[in-house]
């Protein structure tokens, strides 16, 4: 019965969205295509497209081929005013874009530059397959509303932002349902000084845009967002977001010394703790390690996979709280790269974060 209800969900958003596309060939295609070319501009369009001030590409294709969503490329048949319209007034599985995000103008130049391009000949693929025996909430995040095809297929994104508040099922209705306010105020809330792990302001300089829109809770029920809640938040858990980076100093008299910064990027006193930290750097064959400094250095060991680390355990990394932990080796051995996890709270997937030189 679940597995029949899901179906019919996902039938209903595809007949209303192919629906409301469709009735923009109401007039005929040369007259909306001069009336898009007259509106706008193929060039200003493309760089709209490419700027990324709204993740439009991850589910229309990087050259609007389609994919998780319709054609755009070639697509006379789109008058600005049709396309304006559904852009602020979905009727299928796309969020809404406000002026503030996508302005009128910007809409008229897409068009314009869409109806400059060849037809798809065939739809592309989904930027995120629905993976084999996927439970139903990651179902409904990948493949019904399509969530996934922007947040990939663990969520991660959405799960670090909830752990940056440690925000519970409200705040995530929240940011569905009022998206462009909700992800303002959190970014005001966030360090400056530190490196985020959720993305931030995007688009033309200046304009600071926020990549998604917002939800309607007649097209997108609470209790679809339940389900999806449930499993990304209960079941695989939220991810403390900490970042990592290694920098590699001159080498010296006492040889050359690296430092790994740790970083946990959470909202101070809202954001989760990460508790019984490893950090690992991995060492090639031979090297020498003259001595290592910062909290809980361990020395050098063999980890699960056999391989020659440098290792440090670090109790506890508060939200806005930084461990600077220094590797001094005999001989610098060209890129290092490491890895950081932790024990609590506990996740079951993404709970590792990777970091090396910069090359």
């Amino acid at each position: 019965m679940r597995i029949w209800l899901l179906g019919c969900f996902v039938a209903l958003l595809l007949v209303a969205q192919g629906s409301a596309f469709a009735t923009a060939s109401a007039e005929s295609g040369v007259a909306a295509q001069t009336g898009a070319a007259s509106a706008g501009t193929a060039e200003a369009g493309k760089a709209v497209w490419a700027l990324g001030n709204t993740s439009c590409r991850n589910c229309h294709g990087g050259d609007g081929e389609g994919g998780f969503g319709p054609a755009l490329a070639g697509r006379i048949d789109l008058t600005v005013e049709r396309f304006r319209s559904y852009v602020r007034n979905p009727a299928g599985r796309m969020p809404a874009y406000a002026e503030s995000e996508l302005t009128d103008r910007e809409i008229a130049d897409l068009v314009a530059y869409f109806t400059s391009l060849p037809p798809a000949t065939k739809p592309g693929a989904w930027r995120v397959e629905l993976p084999k025996d996927a439970p139903r909430g990651q179902q409904l995040a990948i493949s019904v509303i399509g969530c996934g095809q922007c947040h990939l297929a663990t969520f991660e994104t959405p799960r670090h932002g909830a752990a940056e508040v440690n925000g519970d099922f409200e705040w995530f209705t929240r940011m569905v349902y009022d998206h462009v306010a909700a992800q303002r105020e959190q970014w005001k809330q966030l360090d400056p000084a530190i490196t985020p792990t959720t993305p931030q302001p995007a688009g033309p300089p200046g304009r600071n845009r926020v990549r998604m829109g917002s939800y309607s809770p007649q097209r997108l029920p609470e209790a679809v967002l339940k389900e999806m809640w449930t499993w990304a938040m209960d079941d695989l858990g939220k991810l403390v977001p900490l970042t990592a980076r290694v920098t590699a100093g001159a080498q010296g008299p006492n040889g050359a010394t690296y430092t790994v910064q740790v970083t946990n990027a959470g909202v101070k006193g809202k954001g989760l703790a990460a508790e019984d930290v490893t950090v690992e750097v991995e060492l090639p064959d031979n090297t020498k390690v003259v001595n290592g400094t910062g909290s809980g250095y361990g020395g050098v060991s063999r980890n699960g996979e056999g391989k020659t680390v440098a290792v440090w355990r670090v109790p506890r990394l508060a939200a806005t709280e930084q461990q600077t932990l220094t590797l001094t080796l005999a001989a610098a051995p060209g890129a290092l790269h490491g890895m950081v996890r932790w024990a609590r709270p506990a996740v079951k997937a993404d709970g590792e974060v990777m970091f090396e030189t910069p090359r």
